[in-house]
């Protein structure tokens, strides 16, 4: 398993859920700290210059695990359930093009609340139906590029829609894609999940990615979070992808970061080595 951090372009507007800013400062601090790749929060493909991207990231021997896309909700109100056909258009146009980037930078496009919520007025049904056919769309475009779909269960307080694991699990199904897959995020998890492991294992085939943040949605040691117990479920279930720090930038970004590197360091170490 390998490390990465959530970054953003310098322009990203404060709601962008990242601990750094700026791509450039961003990627060389997340290589000081010993990260091994950054997770890039987007809300379109032209956020970034590629060419420049590509020679920071070689001058730091770092990879992009992934693109999230809570900007294409948060920014541009886009999302796969809205009753507005236009607007699952503009929504499925949106990510045709991140996923054209993901084939170049990292394989995989993570869809937290952008999958939408069940609108006023919406059966949840109307709501399942507008997903699976918006995922279905996006899946075919995916599969010749080598690019994986992620969804990310969010808690209740935060979306209506997909709030478990077991949730993600059941709409991949009607799905029926082999590149979609989950991304389970332990903060959500320990809100809505009984036994974080348990639901890890249960769902192992359908695990392709990971965020990690603690129980207050600080780094990794600050809260009451069991990283020893989810680290062994991850481990039954044969986990070896990319897990992901997404935290709160307190007390402040550098010392976010580096207090998760350092926490998850052992951890990784021994799960990588055993």
């Amino acid at each position: 398993m390998d490390l990465s951090i959530a970054i953003a372009d310098a322009g990203a507007p404060p709601n962008a859920f990242v601990v750094w800013r700026g791509f450039d400062d961003s990627i060389r601090k997340a290589a000081a700290c010993g990260y091994r790749g950054v997770e890039l929060a987007l809300k379109t493909a032209g956020d970034v210059d590629a060419e420049k991207l590509a020679r920071l990231l070689d001058l730091e021997h770092l990879a992009v695990s992934a693109i999230s896309t809570g900007q294409v909700f948060a920014c541009l109100g886009l999302c796969f359930t809205h009753p507005d056909h236009a607007v699952r258009g503009r929504a499925v146009q949106v990510f045709e093009e991140l996923i054209a980037l993901a084939e170049r930078f990292g394989r995989t496009v993570n869809i937290g609340r952008a999958r939408g919520g069940i609108a006023d007025g919406q059966t949840r049904a109307q709501a399942e139906g507008n997903f699976v056919e918006c995922m279905r769309r996006l899946c075919d475009c995916a599969a010749p590029r080598g690019v994986t779909l992620v969804i990310e269960p969010v808690n209740r307080y935060e979306i209506n829609f997909i709030n478990t694991v077991d949730e993600g699990a059941a709409l991949l199904a009607a799905v029926a894609r082999p590149n979609a897959g989950l991304m389970p995020d332990v903060f959500h998890m320990n809100i809505e999940d009984a036994r974080i492991g348990d639901t890890l294992v249960r769902h192992a085939p359908l695990v392709k990615y990971l965020h990690l943040a603690d129980s207050n949605r600080l780094a990794p040691g600050r809260g009451h979070l069991d990283f020893a117990a989810v680290f062994a479920a991850l481990k039954a279930a044969r986990y070896n992808g990319w897990a992901a720090v997404e935290i709160l930038p307190t007390p402040d970004p550098d010392t976010a970061a580096r207090e998760a590197s350092a926490f998850l360091a052992p951890l990784l170490h021994a799960y990588n080595n055993e």
